[in-house]
């Protein structure tokens, strides 16, 4: 699976194009922004991007009016078809959000039920009871999601409705030539459906991918070879930002064991989740780091453990933002053009290292020093060995074990010296680092 040992870049369109948040109805030809991005994606070596919705919806995207239409606030199909030719152009795959779970008020075939009820042949389309009324006197209950009633939930065990999202998918497959899916509220889905789309989408396009958002449980009774390739690590999420802000690294090292240590009981050994220190959903971690000495910190962890590291777009040079308790119009900004800085210089080598690097793209986990302020672990696959080194701790520390022995090649560099390391029992660490040590 190519998605394995890539970056993904996460943008949000309706903010980061500078859409109205409702639907006003004017055609805008702004996604054309996107592409002019392609150039600098390419350059930082991103794989894919996940694109937010982009169909036409009511406001905010995940209440979707048509699934075969781009929303006019961002523009039209023929817009998106440039799009993702420039950023194929520039090595840059692409993946949409796939919301399958629920639909807007404004969807077509809710809208037919409005007027017809019970002679509406998409009835059986949505979880609904003419015994009851809605918040909004349609005259008729239905499902929305988790009571959120502008959002009306989707019946997935109905086969017309399967077939009528397959049709779309393969739509924007053959239209727009997307890579891969996101599944929004992946935990909430049919798990049927799940594995009609897998082996749907991999007849259609061998090699797509499909990565679920999931907030919590077992991520193995839907990460598996049935259904989907990956879903998102938020345990590890909130292991990060919280490791550095207690000075606690035993709380990520913990996590990241449990998930993928090499004792038999850990859980997700083998699996590659999708790791990330912010999106479109929370707080960005600049605004959540109570020290930003540790931001390019964040990033080496994230790079370093197992898993697809995702950027969220404007983070690479330490944006900030910070969620609202009733919207979320703060962290999903537009931006003229990017911003990059030193930060973005070391998540682009970070980007490249990691791509090169099998046993960071594939390779085992294990912890080796563990202490208030510093980890040392290992990444390793049967033809190469790297030890990932972190220091949040405002001075220089020195580790020992007896496992830290041999030479290394130090992959962090920024010029073209390539440093060698020979360690006997103990690794110096300076204040504030992120070192990537490969066994030579």
């Amino acid at each position: 699976m190519w998605a394995y040992n890539e970056t993904f870049y996460q943008i949000y369109p309706i903010g980061f194009c500078g859409a109205p948040v409702h639907n006003d109805g004017v055609t805008e030809h702004r996604i054309l922004k996107i592409g002019e991005w392609a150039e600098y994606l390419g350059d930082l070596g991103i794989g894919s991007i996940i694109l937010n919705p982009i169909f036409e919806s009511d406001n905010h995207g995940y209440d979707t009016r048509d699934f075969r239409k781009i929303d006019c606030r961002l523009g039209t199909n023929e817009d998106f078809k440039e799009v993702c030719e420039k950023l194929h152009d520039n090595n840059v795959k692409i993946m949409l959000d796939g919301v399958f779970n629920h639909v807007g008020r404004g969807f077509w075939a809710f809208k037919d039920v409005q007027e017809k009820k019970w002679d509406s042949p998409y009835k059986d389309w949505f979880h609904i009871s003419f015994d009851g009324n809605s918040a909004y006197n349609d005259g008729f209950w239905y499902e929305g999601w988790e009571g959120h009633f502008e959002l009306v939930k989707l019946n997935l065990q109905n086969p017309a409705v399967v077939d009528y999202l397959l049709d779309c998918v393969k739509m924007w497959i053959e239209e727009f030539g997307i890579d891969g899916l996101r599944l929004d509220v992946a935990y909430c889905l049919d798990h049927n459906f799940m594995r009609r789309l897998r082996s749907f989408c991999e007849e259609l396009k061998p090699g797509f991918a499909l990565i679920g958002e999931v907030l919590f449980g077992d991520y193995n009774l839907i990460v598996n070879d049935e259904m989907l390739h990956s879903c998102t690590n938020y345990e590890c999420y909130k292991g990060i930002f919280s490791s550095f802000n207690c000075m606690n690294m035993f709380e990520i090292a913990h996590s990241l064991n449990r998930q993928f240590g090499p004792e038999q009981w850990c859980i997700y050994r083998g699996k590659h989740l999708m790791t990330f220190v912010d999106n479109h959903d929370v707080t960005r971690i600049a605004s959540i780091l109570t020290n930003k000495n540790h931001l390019p910190l964040a990033y080496g962890l994230l790079f370093g453990m197992p898993g697809i590291p995702c950027i969220y777009y404007g983070s690479e040079w330490g944006e900030e933002g910070v969620k609202a308790p009733d919207n979320d119009y703060a962290l999903r900004p537009c931006f003229e053009e990017p911003k990059p800085n030193e930060l973005t210089d070391f998540i682009k080598e970070l980007i490249e290292v990691r791509r090169n690097s099998d046993a960071l793209c594939n390779g085992s986990y294990r912890n080796v020093v563990i202490t208030n302020h510093q980890l040392i672990f290992e990444r390793r696959t049967d033809n190469e060995r790297v030890l990932v080194a972190i220091n949040a701790g405002d001075s220089e520390f020195t580790a020992g074990n007896g496992e830290l022995q041999g030479n290394f090649t130090e992959l962090l560099v920024n010029a073209d010296e390539i440093e060698n390391v020979t360690l006997n029992g103990q690794l110096t660490m300076p204040a504030y680092s992120v070192q990537f040590l490969k066994a030579v």
